[in-house]
Parts: C-alpha cells; structure tokens; sequence
C-alpha cells in the first residue's frame, strides 16, 4: 500500500484520533487498526470525502457498497468537512488532516455535537479531554 492515495471518510478522522481496538467485529478491527498504521507510518495523500471509503470496505454495516445508516454518517462527515474548512473530493496529506480535524473539533470540544450519538462516544468521551489540554 505504499504512497497510495487513499478515499477517506470526513468523520473518520474523529474516530481513528480515538481508536483503541475495538469495533463492530474482529474483522472490521483488525483492518481499521491495518488503515491507521498505514497512516502514520507512511502519511500518505487523503481523499476526505462523505462516502463509504477504505475504512468501510471492511464493515458489517456495508451491504452492496451501502451503509445502513448512509444519511446519520453522512451527516457526520458533511459537519467535519464545513468545520474543517474543506470541500468533499479536498486532497490532503494524513497528518494535515489529523491535525485539522484536532485543531478545529478536537481541541473546540465540538465532537459530541457531531456525533454524540455514536455508539463509540463513551470511548471518544474518555480520551477527548486530552486534546483541550
């Protein structure tokens, strides 16, 4: 997977910033845990786009190409891109993307009004703190 560019979800740069090896299966786990290395490993160009992407190749919740809660993530993912000060299709390095997405929800405590709702919130909740410090 090297220097390959790379489709990814707007709010999931909010989930693999809190990432701790949990998810909705083994399977879904271990690649998420797969993506997230490759990302800090190698900081390659994100696509940040509001649309099933590498993350969600590996997801039960994905039947066919299609999300059971399309328009919930969807959402999600439009709040992350305005917030950030980005257009769907924006291309940008990993760490770029990373950083933003600390800068602008992290560290403002905005995450919860995104998607507090998540059932992963309690495991974003814990750790968000550490980036208001």
């Amino acid at each position: 997977m090297k220097n390959v560019e790379i489709k990814l979800r707007a709010h999931h740069g909010m989930c693999l910033a809190f990432f701790e090896g949990k998810g909705y299966s083994a399977g879904f786990t271990a690649h998420m845990a797969q993506i997230l290395e490759y990302l800090e490993q190698e900081n390659p160009t994100v696509t940040v786009v509001a649309e099933a992407d590498c993350i969600c190749a590996a997801c039960p919740h994905l039947a066919n190409g299609i999300c059971e809660s399309a328009d919930l993530v969807q959402s999600y993912d439009r709040q992350v891109l305005s917030l950030c000060g980005m257009e769907e299709h924006s291309p940008s390095d990993w760490e770029s993307f990373s950083a933003r997405v600390a800068e602008r929800i992290l560290s403002q405590g905005k995450r919860s009004e995104i998607c507090g709702g998540c059932q992963w919130s309690s495991i974003c909740k814990e750790k968000e703190a550490l980036y208001r410090l």
